[in-house]
């Protein structure tokens, strides 16, 4: 099996204020480390406004069109390492996991040991689902690198089959706890807008009726601070981050998410604040509905804490 990916954007205002090439690419493709982009930059696969640039140090500027692509390269079977994951549930047929903020949940160029998938190699000896092949085995959803917080792995293509089928039909429950920027006319809300690759840059998703499909999310306000607001957001639907992509979409992007918010994020911020806190779904053998919770993160805590003491740094 093949794979060769082709990013192309057009830098805007925003983008082009002088940030370097390698910072920019690597911020805007989340799954690939800022080495693995440099590589590839100074091997000739990027091209600013069709000339071949092998400068990591180069220099964003508005307008640009950036074009970077990914050699083809053979599917690996991921290895078993030994990595600590916290195991919140397990059993014959799953085990659900609370991810820690910056794990990437499956090997990708540039990322591929120290993964989700790599420690749960490891922890099931092998016995995980096969249907997504020997590179994502078991892992029926993901989150982000920089999102913590629960996600179900599957040790069977019958417990994946039936977890996955959950989520499509929208019968999973899925929430998520965030810290948006600005305050709410109302208590909750919902947003019900299609989301598909942005069509002025193509690292990134958006909201947009071109080759994009139905994504809905649910919120509700649970603190306010001002200028910053704690909230849940419930999943109906599990496009790429599509939390980040409709809270920014009703002005309201993620603290700390560069990608889709402000390039200078405040409260002192390098990632997104954003949490799976909630999952739920109907187990596959039984069919009876589990539900687990976990904490916020203690970064998560520590902002929250000094959003409530008024801090504006």
């Amino acid at each position: 099996m093949t794979r060769e990916d082709v990013f192309e954007l057009e830098a805007t205002e925003e983008d082009g204020k002088g940030e370097r090439a390698d910072v920019f690419l690597s911020a805007s493709l989340e799954d690939l480390s800022r080495s693995y982009v440099q590589k590839l930059i100074e091997a000739g696969m990027m091209t600013v406004n069709g000339e071949v640039c092998r400068s990591k140090k180069y220099r964003v500027a508005a307008g640009d069109r950036i074009r970077l692509e990914l050699p083809a390269v053979t599917e690996a079977e991921a290895a078993p390492e030994d990595i600590p994951i916290e195991i919140v549930y397990e059993d014959n047929e799953l085990l659900l996991i609370d991810k820690p903020k910056g794990m990437v949940v499956h090997p990708a160029p540039g990322n591929e040991t120290g993964t989700l998938v790599n420690a749960v190699l490891f922890h099931c000896k092998g016995r995980l689902s096969s249907i997504n092949g020997k590179a994502r085995p078991g892992i029926v959803h993901r989150i982000d690198k920089d999102t913590s917080g629960l996600i179900v792995v599957a040790k069977s293509d019958f417990a994946h089959r039936s977890l996955a089928s959950q989520l499509e039909s929208h019968t999973m429950t899925r929430a998520y706890d965030a810290i948006v920027y600005n305050n709410f006319a109302s208590d909750d809300g919902i947003v019900d807008a299609p989301i598909g690759r942005d069509p002025r840059n193509r690292l990134r998703q958006a909201v947009t009726d071109v080759n994009s499909r139905s994504a809905v999310t649910r919120y509700r306000v649970v603190e306010r601070f001002g200028r910053f607001t704690h909230v849940e957001a419930r999943l109906e639907t599990g496009r790429t981050h599509q939390i980040r992509v409709h809270m920014a979409y009703i002005q309201h992007p993620v603290l700390g998410d560069m990608l889709y918010g402000p390039k200078k994020q405040a409260m002192g911020a390098d990632s997104q604040v954003l949490h799976a806190s909630l999952l739920g779904f109907f187990h596959p053998s039984d069919g009876k509905y589990l539900e687990f919770e976990s904490g916020l993160p203690k970064e998560f805590v520590r902002i929250v804490g000094r959003l409530r003491s008024g801090s504006r740094l």
